[in-house]
């Protein structure tokens, strides 16, 4: 009888590995199955590259238990300084017995499931898709800035015009631009695209306009359609915790390709980043409409 595998993320091969045709369950892969709707105790054997933050972690590692059969084998590691010296311990609270070691700055945890394991249906409750501040938006743990609004899109929010025609929400989070976008009469459709899976769930949920539709995509790839009059975005710049400057230039980028001339992107960045050049490049006319709080908030158009 053949092995069922599961994997969450890419551990490094060398400290963990796993089959080609393993099942993934990341959110943030496109395509991936989710661990919500994976059938309980059907795996033989997972491997974690386990998320930083301890929330999130938690969920995790409570739904591949779940996922696993009484015996399977559960592998979870991440870097030391990224919650990795926690894992032991937080699956040490699930009932079950973890043999830990070391490796390449990694704490690597093996484990079997347990024929009952303890505080599962807690820990997903807690760090599932719920409702938050006070029950107005729906989130998760996990996603960017999951309990608030962030910043950065408030203050894009604050200098964004009524807009009109066709448009997109580049890298939406849960929803808060296309939901003030919304409030224009003359905006006819919104798309919006987001790499998390966790966060596409939220936003259907936060934004019920039948204007907005979403997208689980890589911006970089999607398909969002041509000729667009507007784009709304504020860009990750880290992927896989680490910063990454050139991610929001290519947001720009995409941003670019899919507008119609005169179309405009509206654009927030934290105020390091380098996007003028980009912008400048790309665009017929990019202005700097606000600089404060450590956030600059673009004009740009095509």
């Amino acid at each position: 009888m053949s092995t069922i595998e599961g994997l969450y993320g890419t551990p490094p091969t060398e400290l963990a590995d796993w089959p080609a045709d393993i099942t993934q369950f990341s959110p943030l892969m496109p395509g991936a199955e989710a661990l919500e709707t994976a059938a309980p105790a059907s795996l033989d054997r997972m491997v974690i590259l386990a998320p930083p933050g301890t929330l999130e972690r938690r969920y995790v590692l409570a739904a591949a238990l779940h996922l696993l059969k009484p015996g399977g084998q559960l592998i979870a590691l991440a870097p030391k300084d990224k919650g990795g010296a926690r894992i032991a311990k937080e699956l040490t609270a699930f009932g079950c017995d973890v043999e830990a070691e070391s490796r390449r700055h990694h704490r690597i945890c093996t484990t079997t499931r347990p024929e009952a394991v303890e505080g599962i249906e807690t820990t997903l409750n807690e760090a599932g898709l719920q409702q938050v501040d006070g029950g107005a938006i729906w989130s998760q743990p996990g996603v960017f800035s999951w309990d608030r609004l962030d910043p950065g899109s408030a203050l894009l929010m604050e200098a964004l015009p009524p807009l009109s025609g066709r448009g997109a929400d580049l890298g939406c989070g849960i929803g808060f631009l296309t939901a003030a976008v919304l409030a224009s009469d003359k905006v006819t459709s919104v798309i919006m695209v987001d790499t998390d899976r966790r966060a596409i769930e939220a936003a259907k949920r936060n934004v019920t306009d039948t204007r907005a539709s979403t997208l689980w995509a890589d911006v970089r790839q999607a398909d969002i359609g041509e000729r667009l009059d507007f784009i709304v975005m504020n860009p990750p710049f880290h992927d896989g915790g680490n910063e990454d400057r050139v991610l929001g230039q290519h947001f720009i980028v995409k941003a670019a390709s899919a507008l119609r001339p005169r179309g405009v992107c509206w654009l927030v960045a934290n105020r390091h980043l380098p996007y003028e050049e980009t912008l400048n490049r790309l665009f017929t006319e990019s202005t700097l409409v606000a600089d404060r709080d450590g956030y600059k908030i673009y004009r740009a158009e095509k």
